[in-house]
């Protein structure tokens, strides 16, 4: 296939060169990120026609740097993989559900202990190559500024909603639209990082996929009144256009600023937590720590654990060499703050992901429906493609079972309270085994608690895919 080059030299597979030619399509997915590539997937592995619409590469986002569907921009990490974990038992969910997405991920993985990561250039590069060849799929490369006005869609345009489509579902859906800020975490070399004062090691003694950075008393003092003099980069042109409500805080994924303005230790019961990570020189753990975990397959690249950040870029690279064992670094990315954008699910969406005043024929997707990560935005995909697909088929839309991971997702996005205050409140949300619902009785042992919530879980997944939801099932 042709290769076309983007501005920083890179070269993107462009299907818009070798499209199929999709006349009618039965469905239109708009965004090409992880929800809308898995439930464009998952549709057509349903056998129905489907034109999946991405901007990129030539309307780019601030946090965006190449056109591969499914480019992941902040932390590699996946989460977790054990069924222990909210985490874990939402990719044994998805993995029922022949995710495309997980899959990718499985096939891209980087060492990273108990939890998944990816390099994500090959991840992005293998969710592009396997829906561009898909018979079905049509991949039209250009911004969709609306929604179609007849057909069924589904809108998976992420949190980082082009200013158009956002106008257009902003008045589709009226005032109940709610926005808050993310940020990206800084990328070093990992040839770079001192590693006579840095050590491998994984908490309580899990594996050594991370190199740690101690910091004593007098180093993490002296970091902490840095951080909190640091100038803050102002926002983007592009976010500036976009006034939906009061911005907040995602408090599953808060810049450093922010967490450290909120006190002297809170870092180090956050990101920098010390706890579990003796330093083997001395037995002792340190003060705080700085975690890095590897970003790509070779291990040459490295992110630092939990350090988003929206500090201007000097100031950033002032702060790295601050740490222990960094003082050298090399920083081949700065973290960049953008705003994310989604929808007060509770107020705007049914129990199906369907706008209440989209005629029923539209679907959201992935983050913007109020979801909170990368296996959940993927869950939410996966989840309006097989309800789309039921739509198509003339057959009554499922009812996802309220034991399991992603029908407790979508619980959450359609009650977040059950009163008018929590609806009002709506706030995005990671997986987590408080979603699920309890038990009757009351479990004190938490990996016990856990297990007890994997098996309920798996037990209704099973249940609900052999009943025909699968592809060729």
């Amino acid at each position: 296939m042709p290769e076309i080059e983007n501005s920083s030299g890179g070269g993107l597979f462009l299907s818009d060169i070798a499209a199929r030619d999709i006349a009618v399509p039965d469905i239109t997915v708009i965004g090409g990120g992880l929800a809308g590539s898995e439930a464009a997937w998952q549709l057509a592995e349903r056998g129905f026609r489907v034109r999946l619409y991405e901007m990129r590469p030539f309307v780019q986002t601030p946090a965006h740097g190449t056109g591969r569907l499914a480019e992941v921009v902040c932390s590699n990490s996946f989460g977790g993989e054990g069924e222990e974990s909210a985490a874990g038992i939402l990719k044994a969910e998805l993995a029922l559900g022949r995710s495309l997405i997980l899959e990718c991920a499985r096939a891209a993985r980087v060492p990273a202990g108990g939890a998944l990561a990816v390099d994500r250039d090959r991840f992005a590069e293998r969710v592009t190559a396997r829906v561009e060849s898909h018979p079905r799929v049509e991949l039209v490369r250009e911004e969709a500024a609306g929604l179609p006005e007849a057909g069924l869609c589904i809108a998976a345009t992420g949190p980082l909603t082009s200013s158009a489509m956002a106008e257009a579902l902003r008045a589709k859906i009226g005032k109940d639209y709610l926005s808050f800020f993310d940020a990206v975490a800084p990328i070093v070399t990992r040839e770079s990082v001192d590693m006579e004062k840095a050590y491998a090691a994984g908490r309580y003694g899990r594996g050594s996929d991370y190199l740690n950075c101690p910091l004593n008393k007098e180093e993490y003092l002296a970091f902490y009144g840095f951080l909190t003099r640091a100038e803050r980069a102002r926002p983007h042109e592009f976010e500036r256009g976009m006034r939906f409500g009061k911005d907040s805080w995602f408090e599953g994924c808060m810049p450093i600023e922010e967490m450290a303005s909120r006190g002297t230790d809170t870092l180090r019961f956050g990101p920098m937590k010390p706890v579990g990570l003796p330093d083997p020189r001395t037995g002792r753990e340190p003060y705080a720590a700085v975690q890095l975990r590897q970003d790509n397959s070779e291990g040459t690249l490295l992110n630092l654990v939990g350090f988003q950040t929206g500090l201007k870029w000097g100031e950033q690279a002032r702060l790295i060499r601050m740490i222990p064992g960094l003082e050298n670094a090399d920083i081949v990315r700065f973290g960049v703050m953008h705003r994310n954008i989604y929808v007060n699910a509770p107020a705007v969406l049914d129990s199906h992901l369907r706008l209440r005043n989209g005629e029923g024929r539209v679907f959201l997707a992935g983050q913007i429906t109020g979801v909170e990560g990368y296996m959940e935005s993927t869950a939410m995909g996966l989840a309006a493609g097989v309800n789309a697909a039921r739509l198509l088929q003339g057959r009554p839309l499922p009812l996802w079972p309220r034991e399991t991971a992603i029908g407790s997702l979508l619980h959450y996005l359609q009650d977040s309270g059950g009163d008018e205050k929590g609806r009002k409140n709506f706030q995005p949300m990671n997986m987590n085994l408080g979603l699920f619902p309890a038990f009757p009785q009351k479990i004190r042992d938490k990996k016990q608690k856990a297990r007890m919530f994997y098996e309920r879980a798996a037990a209704a997944s099973r249940a609900f895919w052999e009943a025909g939801e699968n592809p060729g099932a």
